[in-house]
């Protein structure tokens, strides 16, 4: 077995590596650039180096610098971790001629499968269902407009070299097509030093399901089950699950005896997967082959009991799989929720900073008898950086069933304390509550079709809101007796507290009566109803663990005047508890307006303006590009709102805005 093995990689894939490597017994080497100095991967590692400037352009894809870093430590191995160089045909080929053993993949079987286009062929010829579409390299928008036509709207353009979402665009007339040629073909370039694009036919109202695949250097192939990856946005995977509520084990049998029948028809070797989009009536067409550790790998291995990393490495030392195909079964379900550095609100747009709190759920067995499992490469404290991909960490969970699994899942999300930047924890714990979601009926169109202008924050059941106005009530007696502590006696007169109070939350009104003991509350109801409300919260903590009856609640909590903040479920709450009298006067307070920021174009996030489409004085058009914005690796185009005439421009190409920024002004 190897001694050492260097990641090339950083964040939290880096550090899920040196997980396996350590248990392995195996030292592991760290790789750096100027953002990364402190960060996580790098106090894991047992030892690390350091490889250029911040961007990974001069850093972390930079061949010769890895190199450089493996002769330096002697690593007898990489493993790449996923993006960046991890399905580079000439990184892989650069250790075989250094005689260093790359922890994947043959290098033919990274150029022929990382190229969508070969593979796609490759797949036809192995028998392997594929989609429609146009194959060839296309020179420029003009000629990328006429084979849209050609293969018939709705289209996807993508990016040969392509991964993670980024130079992928879907468009539905020429209009969409000339523009996201230009913009997958920008993103590619910079992403990935390869520009060329493809074109095939949009399947609408997939699902998104893909095989894992694990083959050894002695013609063992087998697959690992599926995920299913459909609760997507901007083509970026958000939530994943395995295995899929879609399939039957017909479906199954037959997608995973095709990824094989491809794997084995490129030599694989490895961990790899292989994406399919499937229709409503379970017909299934090949998406592309991804040559390296998938992302959402944990649901695989909670459902499989499989370390999937330390395969990897001893297939890579030349170690034959312990297990066959028909050992494979499926044990529980498994949900992943990938937790980004960016704001729902906002359209998810890319978000940095420092994470002044950062509290993961606690990780291994629950009370319920299921698992959490949280994949991170960040920690209090830390910064979240423009140059990289914004996932923080991989929230996973584990039960017996689908609804236990995702039960488990509300209350690690409502568990996650995350504060000090922009987060998408919000949305993704407001889908394990939709209903369609959790009925299992769902696609790739999912967030598009749900959240149509988008996610303005959840709107709560009747059911739990009135679990929330019970909570708090309790609470909120908890508070007021420590208040009365603290102020005394008034005169002759000690202060007491009442226990009629009126609690107010998502324009509902809630008048309940309080009757508390050592155990608890019990929590009245005027329509007669009664609640049952038990915790060891006290004030000023920002996390609280109820009861209520007898079912868990977690609730994140901030102050407010004569109330409470309250985060649960994708909601973000403004609970008041007052008495009757307070709750009788407040119905005649005047409710506060937003100001209108409708004549300014407000940078959504933090970025650098790549383009200006406009100038001062000119009329534009509802749906015209204006500007375009640049963060995480992302371009993001913004387009007018409605007709208007541009008053003021107040920044130009090449700079660099924070959120809320004005860059023009209209009259």
């Amino acid at each position: 077995m190897f001694k050492k093995i260097l990641i090339a990689n950083r964040g939290e894939i880096a550090c899920r590596v040196i997980k396996s490597a350590q248990k392995m017994g195996i030292k592991t080497v760290a790789v750096f650039s100027d953002a990364d100095r402190h960060a996580l991967h790098v106090r894991m590692a047992d030892e690390a180096v350091h490889i250029g400037p911040s961007p990974a352009n001069q850093s972390y894809i930079v061949i010769d610098k890895i190199m450089a870093a493996v002769r330096q430590t002697g690593a007898e191995a990489v493993h790449p971790g996923y993006g960046f160089l991890s399905e580079n045909m000439k990184f892989a080929a650069a250790l075989e001629a250094e005689g260093v053993v790359f922890i994947g993949p043959p290098s033919p079987a990274i150029e022929a499968m990382g190229d969508k286009i070969t593979s796609k062929k490759i797949a036809q010829e192995a028998g392997v269902s594929t989609v429609p579409g146009y194959m060839g390299l296309i020179a420029d928008a003009d000629e990328a407009v006429k084979i849209s036509q050609q293969v018939g709207y709705p289209v996807m353009i993508k990016a040969s070299a392509g991964g993670g979402g980024k130079g992928m665009r879907i468009a539905w007339n020429d209009a969409e097509a000339r523009e996201g040629f230009q913009s997958s073909k920008n993103e590619a370039a910079s992403s990935f030093g390869d520009d060329r694009i493809f074109i095939e036919k949009f399947v609408t109202q997939p699902r998104h399901i893909e095989i894992q695949v694990l083959a050894d250097k002695r013609g063992n192939t087998v697959y690992l089950h599926e995920r299913e990856c459909s609760i997507q946005r901007r083509n970026q995977k958000v939530i994943e699950e395995a295995p899929s509520p879609f399939l039957d084990a017909e479906t199954r049998k037959a997608m995973g005896e095709q990824a094989c029948a491809l794997a084995r028809a490129v030599g694989y070797t490895s961990a790899g997967t292989v994406e399919f989009i499937v229709d409503g009536a379970r017909n299934f067409y090949f998406l592309e082959m991804n040559t390296r550790l998938q992302v959402e790998h944990p649901v695989t291995e909670l459902i499989t009991g499989i370390d999937i990393v330390e395969q990897m490495i001893r297939v890579a030392n030349g170690e034959p799989l312990p297990f066959k195909q028909s050992d494979l079964k499926i044990n529980g379900w498994a949900m992943e929720s990938r937790l980004y550095a960016e704001d729902p609100y906002r359209g998810f747009l890319p978000s940095i900073g420092r994470l002044t709190r950062y509290r993961p759920p606690v990780e291994g067995k629950t009370l319920g008898g299921g698992i959490v499992r949280n994949d991170t490469g960040v920690f209090e404290g830390g910064e979240i950086s423009m140059f990289y991909d914004p996932m923080i960490a991989k929230l996973c969970t584990w039960a017996p069933t689908r609804g236990e699994a995702i039960e488990q899942m509300r209350i690690a999300l409502d568990s996650f304390e995350v504060e000090g930047i922009g987060h998408n924890l919000p949305f993704v714990g407001a889908v394990m509550d939709h209903p369609r979601f959790v009925s299992g009926d769902i696609s790739t169109a999912f967030i598009v079709e749900e959240y149509p202008d988008g996610f303005q924050g959840a709107t709560l059941a009747p059911e739990l809101t009135r679990r929330i106005a019970a909570a708090t009530a309790a609470m909120n007696r908890v508070a007021e007796i420590r208040r009365t502590r603290i102020s005394g006696t008034l005169g002759n007169h000690e202060r007491r507290v009442g226990k009629d109070w009126v609690v107010t939350l998502q324009g509902t009104e809630y008048a309940v009566r309080i009757d508390a003991d050592r155990e608890g509350s019990t929590v009245h109801f005027a329509d007669g109803g009664a609640v049952r409300v038990s915790s060891d919260w006290v004030p000023g903590q920002p996390l609280a663990s109820l009861l209520v009856d007898g079912k868990p609640l977690v609730l994140k909590v901030g102050k407010i005047p004569s109330g409470f903040r309250i985060r649960a479920r994708g909601a973000d709450l403004k609970v008041h508890v007052r008495t009757p009298r307070q709750a009788e006067l407040a119905r005649l307070m005047p409710e506060k307006l937003p100001p209108d920021t409708s004549r300014f174009l407000l940078c959504p996030m933090p970025g650098l303006i790549v383009k200006i489409n406009v100038e001062e004085g000119q009329e534009v058009q509802e749906g015209q590009a204006l500007a375009t914005v640049e963060a995480m690796k992302m371009e993001n185009i913004l387009k007018a709102e409605r007709k208007g005439v541009v008053k003021k421009v107040n920044t130009k190409a090449g700079a660099s805005l924070k959120v809320d920024d004005v860059i023009m002004e209209f009259e």
